[in-house]
């Protein structure tokens, strides 16, 4: 791996940790320690994270099961392995389950695509929208994101409402930090799934993106997304995995 690899392996971290910090921030809830940094949003399954900022080691991983312990949400744990010394499994040797995993994905910003004309994408900038699209938004995910996080960023992080032929088939986020634009939240409800959407909302994200001057494009894909990512150009950075404390995970999260 060269510098410039590394640089941008750094620059999709950074954009990710920081939407979930100007998330919070409006709540008084982003709090920095030396070893991790952590927010949680009450009434809301996101952000709600804890991620490490030092070396994994165990006096950290006990500081961090005791923050985790002492917060009313339950909070996820992200691990992106770079340097292959595989701390995470110190993590689960102390009761750290897995949840998901995600792969980290960039690309160059490319030529702008041909859009679809009975699509759109609509920035939610309005009350009404904001509970539009958190209604949204489990349906495609699984989980919740509070409208009243979307009323107290929106002018910060973008949010969007995908429309076809102006009816609400999908959500999407960019977090743009620098010439770096994060594509977060691109999700289809169930029933409009295998129509294409998923890809025009990308396209759209994407020249969105460049009007915006943004130089670089990063994601953190599911297994599920990674082949539409793939089609449109962006190449696999790093693998990442989701965890959170054993005795903290929801019942809907228990296998």
């Amino acid at each position: 791996m060269n510098a410039e690899q590394e640089n941008l392996i750094e620059a999709n971290i950074s954009n990710l940790t920081s939407v979930w910090e100007a998330a919070s921030l409006p709540f008084a809830t982003f709090q920095s320690e030396s070893a991790y940094d952590f927010c949680e949003i009450k009434n809301s399954d996101w952000p709600n994270r804890l991620w490490f900022k030092q070396p994994i080691n165990q006096p950290n991983i006990d500081k961090a099961k005791e923050q985790i312990r002492s917060v009313a949400s339950p909070l996820i744990v992200p691990h992106w392995e770079l340097d292959g010394s595989e701390q995470y499994k110190l993590l689960e040797q102390n009761s750290f389950k897995l949840i998901f995993e995600q792969i980290g994905m960039h690309m160059e910003t490319p030529s702008a695509f041909e859009e679809q004309e009975d699509f759109s994408l609509q920035r939610i900038s309005t009350r009404k929208e904001a509970n539009l699209w958190a209604e949204l938004y489990p349906q495609a995910f699984g989980y919740k994101i509070g409208a009243h996080i979307l009323e107290k960023t929106w002018d910060a992080i973008a949010f969007y409402l995908a429309l076809h032929k102006n009816q609400p088939v999908g959500t999407a986020i960019i977090y743009q930090t620098g010439a770096v634009a994060g594509i977060h939240g691109v999700g289809v409800i169930p029933e409009m799934r295998k129509k294409g959407f998923a890809e025009q909302i990308m396209k759209q994200l994407i020249n969105i993106s460049k009007e915006n001057q943004a130089k670089h494009l990063v994601l953190q894909a599911s297994a599920m997304g990674k082949g539409i990512y793939e089609r449109l150009g962006f190449k696999e950075q790093f693998q990442m995995r989701n965890y959170m404390l054993g005795d903290t995970i929801p019942n809907n999260l228990l296998t």
